[in-house]
């Protein structure tokens, strides 16, 4: 998963030293009202960073700062009072280097500074509420949550310290894996990931990638849990989800071919049924999906 993403939710833990900030800045009469945002609020924030000198666009549509890489937050405190702005010099560039171009699992980067979200692994294992499109499921099985190739190949992200420590790791990583977070109960959920950004994919996306996942490491005990979803799942995006892994990791199981028949022919969500048969024919492109 994206390193971000194994501790704290940073939403939570950088919101509320930006709110003391705030208080600080209002308290010393700067400013009488402020609001403080962090990812949540109609702001063009790397933008207003690399104005404000704290670094550099990149050919990944992120920002990259000399010391940190892409290895930081923005948040923003904005307040009712005018500012002097200062002049910042350009602070670096990624000159001609494509790496992370090159680099991208799906070809989601399809010239520098612009990302096809139809193609992010991060978009799909995160934002994406749907069945993941079957032509790029070998390369997003890779990651449960996000993804960091493009800023683990940069040069700039390469060399910079992994602080991810800081935000200690979550009993939902450190305690579960892929098995227990495809079999979580929707009453489960909020309690076993709570303070977690993996809250953010909500249950079914985050079981939907967990049985992608499964396909990648074929075990007995992730076979179970696949064949428990299929056929229990609520959710006909992870029954989906269950029905492509073990179609694509247990076909020569007689068992499995009779459940996958079996789920197939009770499916009643006609989109999800349509799947189900792309996943038996090895078709794995379709307009729809994209």
């Amino acid at each position: 998963m994206a390193r971000y993403a194994a501790g704290r939710d940073y939403h939570n833990w950088m919101g509320k030293r930006l709110k003391r900030l705030a208080r600080k800045l209002s308290d010393g009469g700067i400013a009488a009202r402020t609001r403080t945002i962090v990812d949540a609020g109609p702001i063009l924030e790397r933008s207003h960073a690399a104005e404000a000198g704290l670094g550099f666009p990149s050919k990944a549509a992120n920002l990259l700062h000399p010391s940190h890489g892409p290895w930081f937050f923005l948040g923003e405190v904005l307040l009712d009072a005018d500012l002097e702005p200062t002049t910042q010099v350009p602070i670096g560039s990624c000159g001609t280097c494509t790496a992370c171009i090159d680099a991208c699992p799906t070809q989601a980067l399809l010239e520098p500074g612009v990302v096809d979200s139809n193609r992010c692994i991060s978009y799909h294992t995160i934002e994406n509420r749907g069945p993941i499109p079957h032509e790029l499921r070998p390369e997003v099985s890779n990651w449960a949550f996000g993804c960091d190739v493009c800023s683990e190949v940069c040069p700039w992200g390469a060399r910079a310290a992994d602080t991810s420590s800081r935000w200690g790791t979550h009993t939902a990583i450190e305690r579960l894996n892929l098995v227990d977070w495809l079999s979580t109960r929707s009453q489960e959920f909020p309690t076993q990931f709570q303070g977690s950004p993996l809250r953010r994919a909500r249950r079914a996306g985050l079981a939907r990638n967990a049985a992608l996942g499964l396909a990648r490491s074929p075990s007995e005990e992730g076979r179970s849990a696949l064949l428990v979803a299929l056929n229990s799942d609520p959710s006909p995006v992870v029954r989906e989800s269950a029905f492509w892994a073990l179609s694509r990791t247990f076909s020569e199981d007689s068992g499995v071919n009779h459940a996958l028949d079996r789920a197939r022919a009770r499916e009643a969500d006609p989109w999800t049924a349509t799947l189900m048969d792309l996943s038996r024919s090895g078709t794995f492109r379709n307009r729809r999906e994209g």
